[in-house]
């Protein structure tokens, strides 16, 4: 009988902790969300993501080296790649491939947001972003986040824009070298 691999394990949900659920939650004077769903999915993915990959930092005091009594390099150091799940790594892998999706602009507002669960005007402050512009900004990346999850359909092209070179007519044709009579003069 083979035996069934555990399902990844998925990390709680407190939706009183998440700034992206309370944006989700929150009305604009349209009535619409601030955040779409597809936002919100593409946020919430990238934190589970981060959880999984155990990428936070530490809050306690880990004792772990001395109680095994091992004396190698893995049990002192902080560098556990070792000793990581292969859930983890790939974890590691995903939180890396969204960060390069989104870009080193937009990256910066998803790492304070959505991994370590902080404010918008926590994310503005630290990011050095003008006042009030975090929800603009983080609404961007989210955007960009969920294309990169294929949440969204990368937007239709027409037949036309395909060819685009620029923005001159069809007939148009650079002239690179002066004519015969202007070069001749002196």
């Amino acid at each position: 009988m083979a035996k069934v691999r555990d399902p990844e394990p998925t990390p709680a949900f407190n939706e009183n902790e998440s700034p992206l659920y309370r944006l989700f939650c929150r009305k604009n004077s349209a009535g619409k969300s601030v955040i779409s769903e597809f936002q919100f999915a593409a946020g919430e993915r990238l934190r589970a993501d981060f959880e999984r990959a155990g990428l936070a930092a530490r809050i306690t005091s880990s004792w772990e080296g001395e109680r095994t009594g091992a004396r190698s390099y893995a049990a002192i150091s902080d560098n556990r790649i070792a000793t990581l799940s292969d859930y983890a790594i790939d974890a590691r892998k995903r939180v890396h491939s969204a960060f390069d999706a989104v870009g080193p602009e937009l990256s910066g507002v998803l790492y304070y947001v959505c991994c370590l669960v902080g404010g918008l005007e926590q994310a503005e402050r630290m990011l050095n972003l003008p006042q009030r512009s975090g929800k603009a900004i983080l609404s961007l990346a989210l955007t960009r986040l969920a294309r990169h999850y294929h949440l969204l359909k990368p937007p239709v092209r027409s037949a036309e824009s395909r060819e685009f070179a620029h923005w001159a007519l069809a007939d148009f044709r650079p002239r690179i070298m002066p004519q015969e009579s202007d070069a001749h003069q002196t």
